[in-house]
């Protein structure tokens, strides 16, 4: 059907479900595990691409949790984008041209 699962998982690709392209935008998810990963992962807001961010291994340190966000709306604002947390520890940056709506869509 889909292919032989490898290790926990189908590769997509190789069952014809999904071909990979170049696209304009990528979404990139990364974990933060302190301040200093940041000089990495803008380079990827900056580039046009849309960053998810897990502050998970932080969040117990609320000082360097404030610096983190701190940056990244920096970063946002540089770039003309976003920023908005999906839930306490996730937060979304966006680049040029890509704004978040705030508002929950319902489907009841």
């Amino acid at each position: 059907m889909f292919g032989k699962p490898k290790k926990g998982y189908i590769d997509l690709e190789e069952a014809g479900v999904e071909k990979r392209e170049e696209a304009k935008m990528y979404v990139r998810i990364a974990e933060v595990h302190k301040y200093e990963d940041l000089k990495e992962l803008i380079k990827h807001v900056y580039e046009g691409n849309m960053l998810v961010m897990d502050i998970s291994p932080v969040s117990a340190d609320s000082i360097e949790v404030e610096r983190i966000i701190n940056e990244m709306k920096k970063v946002a604002s540089d770039v003309n984008g976003d920023i908005v947390g999906i839930d306490r520890n996730r937060f979304m940056i966006t680049p040029a041209g890509v704004k978040v709506d705030r508002r929950k869509l319902k489907t009841y």
